[in-house]
């Protein structure tokens, strides 16, 4: 088995909330995601989904235990260093798309990667591509607001894989639409982890989809476990 591309170990998170109320969120939670494996991530609400994909993307630190990232371990690293390993090998996706509503499809796409330092012509042309293998090629000019939500949820899609992560986290991308749209989208998630063979993390409520991925994990009472 190769290494690990996304890991934790022994990871702990508690917040106080006042004197005497501290709620351990996190209970030694040890995590490993393979290349090219997509998991998911079921849990009951306020169990610590977001706290943990938060923390495996590098926008939140443990109280203890280790993240690495290509074998190498965040915790400890400087702001500017997690910054920097964030933007070129975490790709996130939210229930709510988050699009910049004054650019078009495109833009949202191509502004990730000139950050990155990538060209604006090679910004376009993966821009482009990207729209065009989840099948909204020629919305590409319209504003997030004359995009129906499964529309803007694939662009939100592209925009995570613009710069060509390593690992992909997505925090219920689906729990926003009706059943019929989520089939949808998360067919055109799938095809897109399968043909980057990037890893992927996806926190979902629904067992149906939750089913179709490789493996499945359950977070609850600040562990996870197999089902």
């Amino acid at each position: 088995m190769s290494d690990p591309v996304l890991e934790l170990a022994g990871v702990e998170k508690t917040y106080n909330k006042g004197r005497e109320n501290e709620v351990a969120v996190l209970r030694g939670v040890d995590l490993a995601l393979q290349p090219g494996e997509v998991v998911a991530l079921v849990a009951p609400s306020g169990a610590g989904k977001s706290t943990l994909l938060h923390i495996a993307g590098l926008l939140d630190t443990p109280d203890s235990g280790a993240v690495r990232i290509g074998g190498e371990d965040m915790v400890g690293l400087s702001d500017r260093r997690r910054t920097g390993v964030r933007r070129r090998d975490v790709g996130f996706v939210y229930q709510f798309h988050h699009l910049l509503p004054e650019f078009t499809a495109l833009e949202n796409i191509v502004l990730p990667q000139l950050a990155n330092g990538v060209a604006r012509k090679d910004a376009d042309a993966r821009a482009q591509a990207l729209l065009e293998s989840v099948g909204v090629g020629a919305r590409a000019g319209h504003r997030p607001g004359a995009l129906s939500g499964g529309e803007q949820q694939r662009v939100a899609f592209c925009r995570a894989l613009a710069n060509a992560p390593r690992v992909l986290l997505a925090d219920e991308p689906t729990g926003n639409l009706d059943p019929a749209t989520s089939d949808t989208v998360f067919d055109a998630l799938m095809r897109l982890v399968r043909e980057t063979g990037l890893s992927a993390l996806i926190a979902t409520h629904n067992l149906d989809l939750a089913a179709r991925m490789d493996r499945q994990l359950r977070l609850d009472a600040g562990q996870l476990t197999g089902m």
